[in-house]
């Protein structure tokens, strides 16, 4: 174990990305088990392999002390000035006890603590970079498939997509690429654990971010998601340059941009409207693709109530109350949708808070 042991760890360092350093240290931890294996374990002893030639020394330790009762840890303070005029009693003497073709013996037994600690260290890179990687979109290959979780191939690593972050009726393919967002990066004695999503609303964010320039170069900002996935999503967006459309950035040309998130989504349907700290205009735009008539603002309550002609008002609920619904969570203000007959038989009848209308 010379020269080219040190190459190999270099090697196998720069091929896993593991500090050579810490490899080293490991296997001079592996080397003194070895040593005291074979020579008794309550010895105090360490190894100490020589960065520049590969050698490997074996230094035990013992207490300078008048009558020596245990040879494996005491030492006569005679025998100790031997080695160095200048220990007293009670003093921690450093012994080289090197056996011959130590090197090539404790290699042997070295071999499996070695493979343990790349495994150790490949995990632990594993963990940190998936963890920088949270909230963030990744791109992986459908590997495994049972009846509640998808297993993804994310290089190195499986990521879990449980049910609950799948979007309904969405069929998943064996091979088939992907891209989920990391919600959660975990421990586990098996390593790595990390979670996946398909439903978060952050995944909304991050493709706007790939297909839309403005947004990654922070020309164009997303206020906020509301999202029921595999049906529709709306997107709230807003820039502070006036000389750019913040919707018509995310539409993109003849709509290809939102065209390839719609692809991704397998179709779910996204509705794109421009941010305004005015409630009214924010309200009136959220509740897209109806056309609204009027809008009564409830401060204290933080509620409205928005008014649509007879023929918009299915249009401006939706199909189970998912629009009026999306766009509730979109603005943050309850929504209380009446038709423009409806309010002109309830003229004179006060808001209250959740009497009637969809929130």
């Amino acid at each position: 174990m010379q020269i080219d042991f040190l190459g190999a760890i270099e090697q196998i360092s720069k091929e896993k990305g593991i500090d050579s350093d810490v490899l080293l240290e490991s296997i001079e931890t592996a080397m003194a088990s070895a040593y005291k294996k074979k020579h008794g374990s309550s010895l105090n002893v360490r190894v100490s392999v020589e960065r520049a030639s590969g050698r490997a020394k074996v230094f035990a330790y013992k207490n300078a002390i008048d009558v020596v009762d245990d040879a494996y840890v005491e030492i006569s303070i005679e025998d100790a000035r031997k080695l160095n005029a200048n220990y007293q009693i009670g003093d921690t003497v450093e012994i080289d006890v090197t056996p011959k073709n130590f090197g090539r013996i404790a290699a042997q037994n070295v071999r499996n603590v070695l493979v343990q600690k790349i495994r150790e260290a490949e995990r632990v890179i594993i963990y940190n970079k998936f963890l920088a990687q949270e909230n963030e979109i990744v791109t992986g290959v459908v590997q495994r498939i049972d009846k509640k979780n998808i297993y993804i191939d994310l290089d190195k690593i499986e990521g879990i997509l449980p049910t609950n972050e799948q979007i309904p009726k969405e069929e998943y393919q064996l091979h088939e690429r992907l891209k989920v967002y990391i919600t959660e990066v975990k421990k586990s004695p098996k390593g790595p654990q990390i979670m996946l999503s398909r439903t978060h609303p952050g995944l909304i964010k991050r493709l706007f971010e790939i297909e839309v320039p403005e947004i990654a170069r922070g020309e164009v900002i997303i206020k906020s998601v509301a999202r029921e996935a595999g049906f529709r999503t709306k997107i709230a967006v807003f820039s502070h340059d006036s000389g750019i459309d913040p919707v018509g950035a995310c539409v993109g040309q003849k709509g290809l941009r939102v065209q390839e998130i719609v692809d991704e989504l397998k179709g779910e349907k996204i509705d794109i409207i421009k941010w305004s700290n005015d409630p009214n205009d924010f309200i009136s735009s959220a509740l897209s693709p109806a056309k609204v008539l009027g809008v009564r603002i409830y401060e204290k309550e933080r509620a409205a109530r928005v008014i649509v002609a007879d023929n918009q008002l299915s249009l401006a609920i939706g199909k189970e109350g998912q629009n009026a619904r999306l766009a509730a969570r979109l603005t943050g203000w309850k929504i209380d949708i009446k038709s423009q007959s409806q309010i002109e038989a309830m003229q004179n009848i006060p808001y209250l808070p959740g009497r009637s209308g969809i929130f």
